[in-house]
């Protein structure tokens, strides 16, 4: 196992046992205090993603320059579909966006650890056509959290990625970056989607 893999791999062991849950309970109070008035879906298990199943309009925010200082963003335009694998236990999710950055062709891979009660979303783009590190969490009180561990220009970094805002029709996601073991953290990917009616 190489240092990297090996760095990654412990990172998520650490937050997964000690940072996820304090983190999560944090946010969870955030979210309360917020007064936003959305109702939180009751899910549960592999249920968790079924208001997901479906077509998206997405609207895409990208931070072109992560944990530099800058704060140059790009926007992308596009959908998102999303669909059951294995009747139902596992999902995937097709993103195809366009901006003046490019375009961005990726899919992400929900997968359902009935043991240890957690998604793991797996991650990939047409460009690079690996998956990378899967960030790992779970829903509680209609908001999913997940973290890894990954490395950006070669030094290890902490990844959180936020589902938020869901309704039947919308939803929130945002990826933040840690380079200080979660202390402080920098959002770099921003989407709100809409659903298209069928």
């Amino acid at each position: 196992m190489n240092a990297h893999r090996w760095l990654a791999t412990s990172l998520v062991a650490f937050l997964v046992a000690v940072a996820a849950q304090p983190l999560a309970g944090l946010a969870q109070q955030a979210v309360a205090a917020q007064g936003s008035g959305l109702q939180p879906l009751a899910r549960g298990g592999w249920h968790d993603f079924d208001w997901e199943i479906g077509v998206w309009k997405t609207h895409l925010k990208r931070r072109l320059h992560p944990l530099t200082g800058s704060n140059e963003w790009v926007e992308y335009q596009g959908t998102s579909a999303v669909r059951q694998i294995w009747n139902g236990r596992a999902n995937m999710v097709e993103l195809d966006v366009t901006g003046s950055a490019g375009h961005i062709e990726g899919a992400s891979w929900r997968l359902y650890n009935p043991e240890a009660r957690q998604w793991s979303l797996n991650f990939s783009n047409v460009r690079v056509g690996t998956l990378g590190p899967p960030t790992i969490g779970e829903f509680k009180d209609g908001r999913g959290e997940f973290y890894s561990g990954d490395t950006l220009e070669g030094r290890a970094i902490l990844v959180r990625f936020v589902i938020s805002d869901i309704t039947d029709n919308s939803a929130h996601f945002e990826q933040a970056f840690s380079s200080d073991g979660g202390k402080t953290w920098e959002t770099n990917w921003i989407a709100d989607d809409t659903r298209l009616k069928e």
